[in-house]
């Protein structure tokens, strides 16, 4: 029988690029069912720079948009992605602990990095180890698509330990880039949807993939 006073997970909620935290916290809602949602403790963030230019959810969801960090135009240099990081911790640092994350996007791109840079030592050094990601439209830095940061240059250099959860759309444009991305990991769980750059609605089966992944962290936390 479940133990109804066992803590939920505790997780930081990264959004995509030029979104916001209101964003992906009314798409979650939307489209994930309650009985999943209500496992967690889900916190959202928004980043830490407003928008440098036109976001492609204006006129779906209202601003303001923000964005993790910039890049150039085929995403070989990077700016702010320290700043970026240091952000992140300085939150978790005064509302944490936190036990993992969910990322969509360029938010999904960025929480993956970073238990690899945490077990280097080059981030997240304040706060505790990341116990587990949940990866939505995700691409791995220092593969076909993005290069990486020079933080990141290693975040991928060992198998990735924490168990992760992938949601990969089948008419993603960064379906490639999350494919290879979860061959770094040794203990993945991986959600393919048929819909494109998108937070996917959960059917009866992919709700009980999700509530098996909360239950096994669940027991680790």
């Amino acid at each position: 029988m479940e133990n109804q006073n066992q803590k939920k997970p505790r997780v930081l909620c990264i959004h995509g690029f030029r979104t916001s935290s209101e964003i992906l916290k009314r798409m979650l809602q939307k489209r994930w069912p309650e009985t999943v949602l209500q496992k967690l403790d889900l916190v959202f963030l928004d980043a830490p720079f407003p928008a440098h230019g036109k976001s492609d959810v204006e006129g779906i969801f209202d601003p303001p948009y923000y964005e993790w960090f910039q890049g150039n135009q085929d995403f070989t240099e990077y700016k702010n992605f320290e700043e970026c990081l240091k952000y992140i911790e300085d939150y978790m640092v005064k509302n944490g602990p936190f036990d993992g994350f969910l990322g969509f996007s360029q938010g999904a791109i960025l929480i993956a990095a970073l238990p690899g840079m945490q077990n280097e030592g080059v981030a997240l050094t304040k706060v505790p180890k990341i116990k587990f990601l949940i990866i939505i439209s995700g691409d791995k830095f220092g593969g076909a698509k993005f290069t990486a940061p020079r933080l990141a240059a290693n975040a991928f250099s060992s198998p990735i330990e924490c168990p992760s959860l992938h949601f990969i759309g089948e008419l993603d444009f960064l379906k490639p880039g999350g494919t290879v991305l979860v061959e770094s990991f040794l203990d993945p769980v991986v959600i393919h949807h048929p819909k494109g750059h998108v937070i996917p609605r959960l059917d009866e089966k992919e709700t009980e993939v999700v509530l098996e992944f909360i239950e096994k962290i669940q027991n680790s936390t």
